[in-house]
């Protein structure tokens, strides 16, 4: 798993409609295909289902 991932370089148009940043879910998840979040102390689980969904559970 990445400690950190980079945003994503976006096309010209979408940086102009939007100031989010936007990460790979491939990059944040690495090989293993889950990926372990922390917000405020609790831990949130990310991965990639094999249909190619992704789901946030606590």
């Amino acid at each position: 798993m990445n400690a950190i991932a980079h945003p994503l370089a976006l096309d010209r148009a979408s940086e102009a409609t939007s100031p989010d940043p936007a990460y790979d879910a491939r990059m944040l998840v690495g090989r293993d295909a889950t990926a372990r979040i922390v917000l405020d102390s609790k831990i949130y689980t990310l991965r990639i289902t094999r249909a190619g969904k992704l789901i946030l559970t606590k």
